[in-house]
């Protein structure tokens, strides 16, 4: 077992694990650590605790200290000079032509760093923009290209049900998405209604299967043959979250359907699945 600290660098970006290093620290407390972008200040999201040793990477590294009152406002310098280098730097893509497009700009603690993040269709040659941002900030210039999902993630935004997207709230990584899902999930296979604003299938299709799985499992399917306490029927229509059925008794075949919570069938005869459409 080993004792470890939860670090977020960004709001809604992944969680990393540190040594305390013997001290405690509480959650929303900020902290400097040394990451393998050099020395950087993060928020603890989850307080002093122990876990399995297969269950990090060793060795881990420490927490230097706790920020203090300097440390705060270097971050704040850093995030004034991030928003002036993103000026910068659009500017310049623009008067060399370049078919890029500026999402975010990160400069580290110790301003030994600063990563541009862009899209694009095609590869871009930015030799030339490097050495103009290098020799205005003088320091290390990273440019990395980034796909739609992370721009969505840096961005935020609000998705389609409404809410803050899920990317930028509360998940750590991306995960494949099939239209297999939204099937099982008995979703519109429509493309525009399950795909959020990237233009992807929706992150919540993912992390919200593994409930949806167990469901169908519980749940007869529209077609299963139950008995009921009015006696035996066929499944006309099935609602996976709340348990409701629709049931066509055998003894009342001209009647309409009656409904029953899924909790109060039992199940007879699965119905057939239909062969699974390509993904």
């Amino acid at each position: 077992m080993a004792e470890v600290l939860g670090v977020r660098f960004k709001e809604g970006g992944k969680i990393y694990y540190f040594d305390p290093d013997g001290k405690e620290f509480s959650k929303g407390s900020n902290v400097i650590v040394e990451t393998v972008r050099g020395i950087e200040c993060g928020e603890a999201v989850v307080p002093n605790h122990t876990v399995n040793d297969d269950e990090i990477i060793h060795p881990l590294k420490k927490v230097i200290r706790a920020a203090n009152a300097d440390d705060m406002k270097t971050v704040e310098m850093n995030r004034k000079t991030e928003a002036e280098a993103f000026a910068f730097c659009d500017k310049k893509v623009v008067e060399l032509g370049l078919d890029m497009k500026l999402v975010e700009v990160e400069c580290t603690f110790d301003g030994s760093k600063m990563l541009f993040y862009f899209t694009s269709d095609d590869r871009v040659d930015f030799r030339e923009l490097v050495k103009i941002l290098a020799a205005q900030y003088r320091t290390r210039i990273e440019m990395r290209q980034i796909g739609v999902r992370d721009v969505s993630k840096m961005l935020g935004g609000l998705g389609i049900c409404g809410r803050p997207f899920c990317c930028s709230q509360f998940l750590d990584d991306f995960h494949p998405v099939s239209i297999k899902m939204a099937k099982e999930q008995g979703l519109s296979l429509n493309p525009t209604k399950i795909s959020g604003t990237c233009g992807r299938l929706l992150c919540c299709l993912k992390y919200e299967q593994d409930s949806y799985e167990y469901l169908n499992k519980i749940t007869p399917r529209v077609g299963s043959l139950v008995d009921t306490r009015e006696g035996r029927g066929t499944v006309t229509e099935s609602n996976l979250l709340t348990g409701k059925l629709k049931i066509s008794l055998e003894r009342r075949p001209e009647a309409l359907p009656a409904e029953y919570n899924r909790r109060d069938v039992k199940l007879i005869r699965k119905a057939k699945l239909e062969e699974d459409d390509e993904e």
